[in-house]
């Protein structure tokens, strides 16, 4: 190669060689600092696609986990209060029972009578109180068998949303609770007329109420053995879910993340490589001074 001193080929050689491997020491010290293998579309378009369609997965399956412990809250709470009815429903057949033999006057009668209504009217309070977030349970809010969300308030049915998409088949269900009130199991002066569970004043009623309060204890066994089941069902959702997205963030992980130990690897090679080119930058850029030499002599 000719001594020339316009054009300094090695320098040039040299110096794109340090872009080169600073451009490359630049990368892994990003990719070490951050500890992601992608930080920027540039590292891998195709990558970083997927990515973020599992990031956004995994942060919808943790909502969905969410959804489905707060769903089982609500359970928890509407068969917390129906436990509470359960004890006025058997204290009221006790009651009836009492009232029922022969060996009780009229008066009282009508005094046992008196505390029968008293746990009718609680079991009515009980109902139309119990809420959760807002969202009354017993008083017959959720019972309709038909759901809308189309509103502000969704009436109906209360649907439970976990899954990443908006197929019945598999991201949601819905939890319908039948009415508990008194006069809907049918016990108590607020019961319909004619039922022969609205009073126990008399022998005749108070044996007649037996039967009523035998259904109204059905009923409300109902209403919890499907809650029961209900509540099962999600805690197997949410560890499915659970599963799912623990599955789903190692594979973005995988895609995602940095190997510490090879880019460790690939950092201390261009940290040599770069420390090389700067060596090799500073001789080329002194070969010119070579042609002075001969020009002086």
């Amino acid at each position: 190669m000719a001594l020339v001193i316009n054009n300094n080929l090695m320098a040039m050689n040299a110096s794109r060689n340090l872009g080169s491997h600073f451009s490359a020491l630049e990368t892994s010290t990003r990719r070490l600092s951050s500890g992601l293998r992608i930080s920027q579309a540039s590292d891998d378009a195709a990558g970083l696609a997927v990515r973020e369609l599992m990031r956004a997965d995994v942060t919808a399956l943790q909502q969905g986990i969410r959804n489905a412990n707060d769903a089982i809250s609500l359970i928890q709470t509407a068969d917390g209060a129906l436990g509470v009815i359960d004890e006025k429903l058997i204290r009221m057949k006790e009651l009836a029972m009492q009232a029922s033999t022969g060996t009780y006057s009229s008066d009282q009668r009508l005094i046992i009578d008196s505390e029968y209504q008293a746990m009718a009217s609680e079991i009515t309070r009980i109902a139309n109180s119990t809420d959760f977030n807002g969202i009354y349970l017993l008083n017959g809010n959720l019972s309709d068998a038909t759901h809308s969300g189309s509103g502000l308030v969704s009436t109906g049915k209360l649907k439970v949303h976990f899954g990443t998409g908006n197929d019945s088949a598999e991201d949601y269900y819905y939890i319908q609770i039948d009415t508990s009130t008194a006069s809907a199991l049918g016990v108590g002066l607020a019961a319909a007329s004619g039922n022969s569970g609205r009073s126990i004043s008399t022998q005749a009623l108070a044996q007649a109420s037996l039967s009523a309060l035998q259904d109204a204890i059905v009923s409300k066994d109902k209403i919890r053995a499907n809650l029961g089941a209900l509540q099962n069902r999600l805690e197997n959702t949410v560890q499915v879910l659970e599963i799912q997205a623990e599955n789903v963030q190692a594979a973005e992980s995988r895609i995602s993340d940095v190997d510490v130990a090879t880019e460790m690897t690939e950092f201390v090679k261009n940290q040599i490589l770069t420390q090389a080119a700067v060596s090799m930058l500073s001789q080329a850029n002194s070969l010119p001074r070579m042609a002075l030499s001969l020009i002086g002599g």
